[in-house]
């Protein structure tokens, strides 16, 4: 799939633009050009914000070993921890007139 547009009107003037040409999956093209029907934009500018938001979360430095492992010690000693489906029902409702509390580790 070709992610340029001949017509970079999503783009502010002056910005450096690089032709890329990436091969992805059916699927995941389909989610991009959903997305970018969603938000009135073309499919290259919703990858971009992919990328920075991918970048914003993920430490590409790689993972520190270290701190993975302090805290699978600290669990294994008190075996505390949050249910998933905790966890969904608080990021469903970001957002929502009612956000729920951010849930709390408890023995499981």
């Amino acid at each position: 799939m070709r992610l340029d547009k001949s017509t970079l009107r999503a783009y502010p003037d002056g910005m450096n633009i690089i032709r890329r040409t990436l091969d992805i999956d059916a699927n995941t093209d389909v989610r991009l050009r959903e997305m970018a029907d969603e938000r009135g934009q073309d499919v290259a500018a919703v990858f971009a914000e992919a990328m920075v938001l991918l970048d914003s979360v993920v430490d590409m430095a790689g993972p520190d070993f270290a701190e993975d492992r302090r805290r699978l010690d600290a669990f294994r000693r008190s075996g505390a921890a949050v249910p998933l489906n905790e966890v969904k029902d608080w990021v469903a409702s970001w957002w929502a007139a009612k956000e729920l509390p951010r849930p709390v580790a408890h023995r499981s």
